[in-house]
């Protein structure tokens, strides 16, 4: 048996339904759009899920999944052009940081941020540092500790 012999079996292929020709078909006329109106029209009806202008199902219904944001932990991200406010040789902590108002809320902790220079030696404590700002704490001659 060849490709080109093959046909289907019997019954398995149905002839199309086709609509408005006569009323004798038992589907002529209208061709089972009804009496007038959108549905009616060519190339009416509307769009699916669109419910007459009321506002839809998808867009009454509360949205859900998963977002991390509110369980994230958040630091209170401090520069490191910002701690050149700091006198020679201070030691710099989120006391220091709130007092001089650098920072207005701690959050889960401090993270010191490597954007900006040092000019000023210091002994830095906080709860994290970039591995860029800890070069530049310690290229400037002071000191990183993690709190």
């Amino acid at each position: 048996m060849k490709l080109n012999e093959m046909n289907a079996s019997a019954g398995a292929k149905k002839a199309p339904f086709r609509k408005g020709r006569g009323y004798g078909t038992g589907n002529g006329k209208t061709a089972g759009k009804g009496h007038k109106g959108q549905n009616a029209r060519a190339g009416g009806g509307v769009r699916p899920g669109f419910e007459g202008g009321q506002m839809p199902l998808y867009m009454r219904l509360p949205k859900i999944g998963f977002n991390n944001k509110r369980f994230a932990t958040v630091y209170a991200e401090v520069n490191v052009s910002s701690l050149n406010a700091f006198e020679d040789g201070t030691e710099v902590t989120v006391e220091a940081l709130l007092e001089k108002r650098i920072i207005n809320k701690v959050f889960a902790g401090v993270k010191i941020m490597a954007n900006g220079d040092l000019t000023k030696k210091l002994t830095v404590k906080a709860s994290k540092f970039t591995n860029a700002a800890k070069e530049k704490i310690e290229a400037a001659g002071g000191k990183v500790e993690v709190v």
